[in-house]
């Protein structure tokens, strides 16, 4: 697909989520009950809001964010580099607010973009969400309230993907296999991350994890965009 999308322009994203407590019990009675109306339909009868609960890291309001990995080119006549940093831990509100100084220094103009896979539906809705419960303001790069739909900055490469076609979801995993590009998928699955969270504590882990997503979108871009893949050499981890 043809695109003018300037790749500097852009912060590629991705989020990795977990429940609120680590296990159901732990949880008000109150925030159980509401827990339980929320989810009935995914539920339906197979199973009990308790055994669902591994899932609640999916909702804004029963999920916490563990790690922000972010990336971004850095292009010259010479050299073409992707460089990655991740902000991660136990302290969501520290997350979020390295998050924003990070956005609001580097990536605060009208032409800068984030792109995400499913991000629309997904990673940026829930940043916001998080933002609002931590009573962080929002981001004028989130925040979507009386805004055109032409007039938001986002990119989905799910999205780009579907060509229209909204009953259509492809996953991240599946769209760099068709493409030829080296699975993001380590030695976890998005449905582990709040085993090795909380049973593991092994956020850093995570983190690996999320990084190697955001390098896969950036990836995907590329292909759309009919150019040259990213060599190894080329992505700069930073701690």
């Amino acid at each position: 697909m043809e695109t003018k999308i300037n790749l500097k322009h852009i912060l590629f994203l991705d989020i990795e989520t977990v429940p609120e407590k680590q296990s159901f019990s732990e949880v008000s009675d109150l925030k159980q009950n509401l827990f339980a109306k929320k989810t009935k339909y995914q539920r339906k009868d197979e199973f009990s809001p308790e055994e669902f609960y591994e899932r609640a890291g999916i909702w804004a309001e029963f999920g916490k964010i563990v790690c922000i990995s972010v990336g971004f080119f850095e292009i010259s006549n010479k050299r073409r580099d992707f460089r990655i940093k991740s902000f991660f831990g136990d302290d969501e509100l520290k997350i979020l607010n390295d998050f924003i100084d990070l956005l609001e220094q580097f990536f605060n103009q009208k032409h800068h973009l984030l792109c995400a896979h499913n991000g629309k539906e997904f990673d940026f809705p829930y940043l916001a969400r998080r933002m609002i419960i931590n009573n962080i303001a929002i981001p004028e790069k989130l925040n979507l309230f009386g805004k055109k739909p032409w007039e938001v900055a986002h990119l989905d490469t799910l999205e780009m993907w579907k060509f229209g076609d909204y009953k259509h979801y492809t996953s991240l995993n599946l769209l760099t296999n068709i493409l030829g590009i080296t699975s993001p998928k380590g030695d976890i699955d998005g449905s582990q991350v709040a085993k090795v969270y909380y049973e593991d504590n092994d956020v850093e882990r995570i983190a690996k994890y999320c990084e190697n997503d955001v390098l896969a979108v950036a990836q995907v871009l590329l292909r759309f965009m009919n150019l040259e893949l990213l060599k190894e050499e080329q992505v700069i981890r930073v701690s």
